[in-house]
C-alpha cells in the first residue's frame, strides 16, 4: 500500500486527532504523524470551534486518501479485520457501532463548553445546563456497557472503536473535574493509563503553545 501518514491538528487540543491516531495505533498500522502549525487558518478554525468541517485527521496511505475518525476506522477494519475495533458478537457489534456514531454526531454542548486541553486544569468548572445534559448521556452510556459487558472497557476486555471514540470525553472529565459516579469514574482512569493515552498525553504536554487564545483560564 505504500508509505502511510496520518496529519492531525494538535495533541493537546484537537479530540478528533487524537480518535484518528487512537484507532490507527488500535490497527498495528505504520505511520508517521505529521502536525500542522497552529498559524494554518483551517486548523485554527477547528480548534477554535469556528469550523463545522475539516479535513483532520487526515490518513495518507499510499494512493489512498480518508479522513474523518470513523471513515479511517473503517478503512483500517478492511485492511486488518482482526484489529479488534468492534465486538465479535452481532449484539454488541450494533450496540458499540451506536454509540460511536453517537459521539460522532452529537454531545455538540460538551465539546464547546468543556474543550480538550490536557494541559489545564479547572478545579470547580461551572458547567452549565446545555453540558450538564451531554454529560448525563456520556456517563449512561458507560454505566451501561460497564454493566453489560462488565468492564474494563466499554465492550469487555479490551479496547474498541468505542473506546477511542470517547477517550477524549475522559480526558474533559479530569480536565474540569467533572463528578462521576464511582464505576464510571474507575473506567475514566482505565482510559486514561492506557497505554496508549498515555503516550498521547505525554506528547500533548510536551506540544509547543501556538495559539495562545485556547490557553485561556475559564
Amino acid at each position: 500500500m505504500g508509505a502511510a501518514t496520518l496529519t492531525i491538528s494538535s495533541r493537546n487540543y484537537s479530540s478528533w486527532s487524537l480518535r484518528g491516531w487512537l484507532v490507527c495505533r488500535m490497527a498495528g498500522l505504520d505511520f508517521e504523524t505529521e502536525v500542522l502549525s497552529g498559524s494554518d487558518a483551517s486548523t485554527r478554525a477547528e480548534l477554535l470551534h469556528l469550523s463545522p468541517s475539516f479535513l483532520v485527521p487526515r490518513l495518507s496511505h499510499g494512493r489512498v486518501a480518508v479522513w474523518d475518525t470513523l471513515a479511517i476506522a473503517q478503512y483500517l477494519t478492511e485492511l486488518y479485520p482482526d484489529a479488534g475495533f468492534l465486538p465479535k458478537d452481532v449484539a454488541a457489534r450494533a450496540h458499540c457501532l451506536s454509540i460511536a456514531g453517537e459521539m460522532h454526531g452529537g454531545f455538540i454542548n460538551l465539546r464547546s463548553a468543556l474543550p480538550m486541553n490536557l494541559k489545564a486544569h479547572h478545579p470547580n468548572f461551572k458547567i452549565f445546563n446545555g453540558a450538564r445534559g451531554d454529560i448525563e448521556r456520556v456517563v449512561a452510556i458507560f454505566d451501561e456497557c460497564l454493566t453489560q459487558y462488565e468492564g474494563p472497557y466499554l465492550f469487555g476486555e479490551a479496547p474498541t472503536l468505542a473506546d477511542a471514540m470517547y477517550a477524549p470525553v475522559c480526558t474533559r472529565f479530569r480536565t474540569y473535574d467533572v463528578a462521576l459516579p464511582p464505576r464510571v469514574n474507575a473506567y475514566r482512569d482505565t482510559i486514561l493509563s492506557w497505554p496508549l493515552m498515555v503516550e498521547w498525553t505525554e506528547a500533548a504536554l510536551n506540544e509547543p503553545e501556538e495559539i495562545e487564545e485556547l490557553d485561556m483560564e475559564f
